[in-house]
């Protein structure tokens, strides 16, 4: 799909390097700044969102994490979470100073990896207004145990080898073991769930970005696997909305919906099908949904006396999440 927006390429410093992002001058005074999931540029990961939202008069800002993309970072491909949160709030703060942004009306917007990073920037970031976690890798434990089941023992033990030997090796400054984002299983791929490898089709039909590298520092994995990002959406200081698939078999819809039972302001949309489903047979409720949360949160423009419309979108509404999010808006 062409790109019928006028978009520019920015950059902004963090860490000591530059980051690349999409900018998207919108109409709203409202921004949304987005991240895709680990190992996705900004291209794949965010273009079919980034375009509604700017057709709805959002401004957007699309980064690439550093070591990523079009970044600036050394060695390359390695997702360093310490490094990645900083990299959010460096774009958050570019995001805030653009000449159509009303600084008091930027949300965030991440999908897998990037969806749980949103938990840790919705607790760290108080300047944001909204934010939106979409199927969000929660808890990594959790995921990984899963994951382990969609598996073979030796295709286990060969990842495991790989991802320690690379850590290792990091610490000696040596060139990073690659291994690829996903893959069937038996091979040494970051995700062989059945949904995991729906991720070229889903984000990169007919190769439309052929210079995404598809692979990842083998450390990577190791390091997702422990993370828990979800503990920290009790945190959360702004309105979030936790988009959650109900097949997900890759970053799993159970800890994020608890994740979103503990924050104080919480909405949750269930929508049908796997880990990519939002990109695909699922696009539609999902940007509607989620344009619907940010009209609420970043414009004012709740209905009065209707349902909030991301619940109304939902293929199901969780009713334990319910009540807080009503708590929140009364």
């Amino acid at each position: 799909m062409r790109m019928s927006m006028e978009r520019e390429k920015v950059r902004f410093p963090s860490g000591g390097t530059d980051c690349a992002a999409w900018h998207y001058p919108g109409t709203n005074g409202a921004c949304v700044v987005m991240a895709a999931g680990g190992g996705v540029t900004k291209e794949p990961g965010t273009d079919p969102f980034a375009a509604r939202f700017h057709a709805a008069g959002f401004s957007v800002l699309a980064f690439d994490y550093r070591r990523l993309g079009e970044s600036g970072g050394a060695p390359r491909q390695i997702l360093n979470i310490k490094e990645q949160l900083a990299d959010w709030r460096a774009a958050i703060e570019c995001a805030a100073a653009l000449p159509e942004v009303d600084p008091a009306r930027v949300a965030a917007w991440g999908f897998s990896a990037s969806g749980g990073h949103v938990f840790e920037v919705a607790a760290r970031a108080p300047q944001l207004a909204a934010a939106i976690a979409q199927t969000p890798l929660a808890d990594g434990p959790a995921a990984s145990r899963k994951a382990m089941t969609y598996q073979t023992p030796w295709g286990m033990l060969r990842l495991t080898v790989r991802g320690l030997i690379d850590a290792a090796g990091g610490l000696f400054g040596r060139k990073p073991l690659l291994m690829a984002l996903a893959g069937p299983p038996g091979t040494v791929a970051m995700l062989t769930t059945p949904d995991g490898n729906d991720g070229d089709r889903a984000l990169n039909p007919g190769n439309r970005y052929p210079e995404w590298q598809q692979e990842v520092a083998a450390r990577s994995a190791l390091i997702l696997s422990f993370y828990r990002p979800g503990r920290q959406a009790s945190k959360a200081q702004c309105p979030l909305l936790v988009v959650v698939c109900d097949e997900d078999r890759s970053a799993l819809p159970g800890p994020a919906v608890d994740a979103a039972r503990r924050a104080p302001q919480a909405e949750v949309v269930h929508l049908p099908g796997g880990h990519y489903a939002p990109f695909m047979e699922a696009h539609e409720p999902a940007v509607e949904a989620e344009l619907a949360f940010l009209r609420r949160h970043l414009l004012d423009e709740a209905p009065a006396g209707h349902a909030p419309a991301g619940h109304a979108a939902a293929a199901t509404a969780d009713p334990a999440t319910a009540d807080p999010a009503a708590r929140s808006r009364s």
